[in-house]
Order: C-alpha cells, then sequence, then structure tokens
C-alpha cells in the first residue's frame, strides 16, 4: 500500500473515534504547553532576577573591616580616605567611593524619629545607582564646601513631611539643621539588605567629622571596567588593604558574584524540577496512548485481518498505526504549544511594564520533538502487534 494511503487509512481511523483520539492527545497537550511554559517562565524569571541584583551596582566590589568585639580594634586598623584615592590606581577600576554610617533621630513636626545617616563620597551614586525622584544628589561643591544639605528616601519623607515637597525645607538631626535637596530611593528594592535602609539619610561624607571628629571609611566601594575584571580587582582591593593597614586587620572583600551563581544555580534548579514534572505529564500521557492504541488493536484485530487477506504487508499495518499514534502525539503538541505561546501574551498586559515574558524558540523545538517522540515510542507496542497478527486467526475474532 502507498504511504498516501497509509497515512489516509489512519486519518479515517481517527475521525471514526474523534472523542477518544482526543481525549488520549489531552495528556500530551497539558504536557507540552508545560515544557513551553516552563521553559519561558524560567527564562523569564532568571533574567529579571539577575537583573534585579545585577541593578543594586554594575560589577561592584565592596570591602570593610571585619569588626571583632572581643578586642579593640586600633583606629590604624580603619579605611581612609587615602585608601579610597589609593584604589583609583587598581588597572581596570573606573569608579571608587566610600561611606559612613551613623544612627542619628530627625526631629521634624515636633516629633523624634530614628534615621540612618550615611556620609558618602562623590560617585556614590553612580556606584549604587541611586535614583532621585526629587530635586537633585550631592555635587563636588557641596562635597568641598562641607554644605549642611542631605537626601533622604522616598519613604522617610514621606513619613516627616506628608504629601509636601520635601526639596529645600530644613530637617534638624542632633544640633545640625540641614536643608533636604533631593528624594531618591535604591534603584530596586533590597530590602534592607544594604547599606541604604528605608530611613536613609544621605549627606557629604566630609560633614560626618562634626559627628564623629575622624574621617573614617566604613565601607569601601570599587566599580570595575567589565564583568570578568571583577575577580582581579577583588583581589587587588584585598592586596591594597592588608598593604597599607598593620598585620593584624582583617578586611572582608566581596562582590555580587557569588549571589549572582546563587541566583542562577536556584534557577536552574527549578527550571530541572519544572521540566521532569512536564515529563511525567508526557510519560503519562504516552502510557494512555500505548493503552488505547492496544484497545483499538483488538477492537479493529477483524480490519486487520481482511487488509492481510488482501495484501497488506506487515510493515504496513506498523505504518498505519504508528502514524495514527504520531498525529495523535503531534496534533496534541500543536495544540499544547500554542497554548503555551497564547498564555504569555495573554498575562503580558498584567505584568510591570519593563518585564517581558519572551517564548523561547527552543521550548517550541523541544516540546514538539519531545511529545512526537513519546506518541511513536509508546506507540510502537501496539503497533507491532497489530502487525503481528495471523491473517486466519484475525479473520475469526468476534
Amino acid at each position: 500500500m502507498h504511504i498516501r494511503e497509509t497515512v489516509s487509512v489512519a486519518i479515517d481511523a481517527l475521525r471514526a473515534n474523534k472523542m477518544r483520539a482526543t481525549l488520549t492527545s489531552l495528556g500530551v497537550i497539558i504536557g507540552s504547553a508545560s515544557i513551553v511554559l516552563v521553559v519561558t517562565v524560567a527564562l523569564t524569571s532568571k533574567k529579571f532576577v539577575l537583573s534585579q541584583i545585577e541593578a543594586v551596582g554594575s560589577n561592584l566590589v565592596q570591602a570593610e573591616l571585619v569588626q571583632r568585639p572581643d578586642k579593640p580594634q586600633p583606629l590604624n586598623y580603619e579605611m581612609t580616605l587615602q585608601d579610597m584615592e589609593a584604589a583609583r590606581s587598581i588597572p581596570n577600576v573606573v569608579e571608587v567611593a566610600g561611606n559612613r554610617e551613623l544612627p542619628m533621630t530627625v526631629i521634624a513636626g515636633g516629633v523624634e524619629r530614628p534615621v540612618n545617616l550615611v556620609g558618602v563620597t562623590e560617585g556614590y551614586q553612580a556606584i549604587r545607582r541611586l535614583v532621585v525622584l526629587r530635586g537633585r544628589f550631592l555635587d563636588a561643591g557641596d562635597m568641598e564646601m562641607r554644605s549642611k544639605v542631605c537626601l533622604v528616601t522616598a519613604k522617610l519623607a514621606d513619613k516627616i513631611f506628608g504629601q509636601d515637597n520635601p526639596v529645600g525645607r530644613p530637617i534638624r538631626m542632633g544640633e545640625l539643621t540641614f536643608t533636604v535637596i533631593g528624594v531618591f530611593r535604591e534603584r530596586v528594592e533590597t530590602f534592607g539588605l544594604s547599606d541604604i535602609q528605608e530611613n536613609t539619610v544621605v549627606l557629604p561624607f566630609t560633614l560626618m567629622k562634626y559627628y564623629t571628629g575622624m574621617e573614617v571609611v566604613r565601607l569601601l566601594s570599587v566599580q570595575a571596567a567589565r564583568a570578568e575584571d571583577v575577580p582581579s580587582v577583588e583581589r587587588q582591593v584585598g592586596q591594597l588593604l592588608r598593604a597599607r593597614h598593620p598585620a593584624g586587620a582583617e578586611y572582608k572583600v566581596q562582590t555580587l558574584t557569588a549571589i549572582l551563581n546563587a541566583a542562577r544555580n536556584i534557577s536552574l534548579a527549578l527550571t530541572v524540577v519544572l521540566i521532569i514534572i512536564a515529563m511525567i505529564a508526557l510519560l503519562i500521557s504516552g502510557v494512555g496512548i500505548m493503552n488505547i492504541m492496544l484497545v483499538t488493536v483488538t477492537e479493529r484485530t477483524r480490519e486487520i485481518g481482511i487488509r492481510k487477506a488482501i495484501g497488506a504487508a506487515r510493515k504496513e499495518i506498523m505504518y498505519q498505526f504508528l502514524i495514527e499514534a504520531f498525529m495523535i502525539s503531534g496534533g496534541g503538541a500543536v495544540v499544547g504549544i500554542l497554548i503555551g505561546i497564547a498564555v504569555p501574551v495573554a498575562i503580558q498586559s498584567f505584568l510591570p511594564g519593563n518585564l517581558r515574558v519572551p517564548v523561547h524558540g527552543l521550548s517550541v523545538i523541544i516540546a514538539f520533538v519531545v511529545s512526537c517522540s513519546t506518541g511513536l515510542f509508546f506507540g510502537y507496542l501496539p503497533a507491532s502487534q497489530a502487525a503481528s497478527l495471523q491473517p486466519v486467526e484475525s479473520l475469526r475474532y468476534e
């Protein structure tokens, strides 16, 4: 029998049992749609998480003195502005900044509130990618003149000034009164895990001497030119600090690399788990295809005997049932892939404006190939059983 006739017979057989074929392909539809959605969600979430982490600071290396409460530490252990300037000479370093934190209280409207005072040097905004919502950030003139100006976080501005514009308003902290020149926020939410807190007030680093009596850098931030330069810069920052301070001083130099690697590993593990779940759905659908095809072979035993009696070859019978299995799994795969593509498109309008959910072409190919392979694999046994039937015994079957 010609292959075209074999396909025609297979299609007619499926048309005769539309409901059975549809229910059989349901598992394939779910499995293939799951593969497309899993890969799409995994890639999108991975990209989103990594972009959130990287937005904290691009190619960032941070160093700080390890505090030991069990023994006093000499003042010469502390990092200084001279250390910060020396770090600028490290190859592949494009920006350096330092900051120091100090707990303080602010008085506004007769109410005293705790705040986290952060003195920053030039370059801090560029390294930390802070977003100024109102007003402006500190400039070189503010640093040089030790201007009594500050910036407050958006949440702190709402608590202190309410709906009023805080820019240009006075704010008293300790014995000094500052003028608010801007309102800022972090580019991404770090939930208090960075040096910027919900109640942070940023002011020129040069003013910190009024509060502490010394210009000490608690956190040294260095920005490398490229991502591949980060390990080298990290190593050289540690060497620089150890060379400029006594041997007993211990510094913690860290980067976002560990966090990024952890995020990638978690994303990969989650993707693998979800794909395994999708594969289990396809496996179950494959068992269903095999079960239905075996029932079909039993029901059509007499038909198979007639076809063999009029000259149909063994391979033609096998091809017919394999084509039926392929059409069930392939049709289910196409429908499942269309559903998997439609879902991200449908929910796109409900997502934040900067978040895109692209459907990866590889996921579509994998879903189709795996689904069709599942149908052929589990359809082989029924097809082989049908092809092995003897014409005489088949014609006697009732």
